[in-house]
């Protein structure tokens, strides 16, 4: 049962229903996380800001879908993953294997698996990331803008694992669980 309660439109503060309204306008529909972080309109308004923001970056959905997979994982949220694998599957059309393999920071390319493997290990080390770990990125050719929004991606994504780990968010996707539940 999830600590917060979820704010339904026809419920919510005219602070929450602007901010439900534009997840809706944005993604098509109001996942059950958004109508959580309603308890919170400014969450709302910062998880959409951010996510949107990176959207326009130079990372491709594909890459940010396994970004995303990759951290759900490391962070054992359920609903991340589940929501993130669909998302992966079905929108960016991730291939099945590389959706799996995402989940251990890996890709059948070389230029995503440094990615992931960057991303990995600045959760692991809370930041801070062996020299040579970053020298062999930029030898797989990861930009310095990758870089950079590789720290973009896994701070939204540990933002929403945390939320939905705290929370206890319902999950309405199909059911993923972490590797090491």
């Amino acid at each position: 049962m999830s600590t917060l309660p979820k704010i339904e439109l026809q419920d919510a503060t005219e602070a929450a229903a602007e901010a439900l309204n534009q997840v809706r306008k944005t993604l098509g529909s109001i996942p059950n996380m958004a109508k959580v972080m309603a308890n919170s309109p400014a969450l709302v308004r910062g998880w959409l800001a951010l996510s949107g923001a990176l959207g326009d970056g130079v990372l491709s959905a594909g890459v940010r879908e396994r970004l995303a997979i990759a951290t759900a994982e490391y962070n054992r949220c359920e609903y991340c993953l589940s929501a993130h694998t669909y998302l992966g599957a079905n929108v960016a059309k991730l291939d099945p294997e590389e959706i799996e393999l995402a989940r251990d920071a890996e890709s059948k390319d070389p230029h995503v698996t440094a990615l992931l493997t960057l991303s990995d290990a600045i959760a692991r080390g809370r930041g801070v990331v062996d020299p040579v770990l970053l020298a062999d990125a930029r030898t797989a050719g990861v930009t310095d803008a990758e870089i950079a929004e590789v720290v973009g991606n896994l701070a939204l994504n540990v933002l929403t694992n945390y939320f939905n780990i705290l929370a206890d968010v319902e999950n309405e996707w199909p059911a993923v669980v972490p590797l090491k539940a």
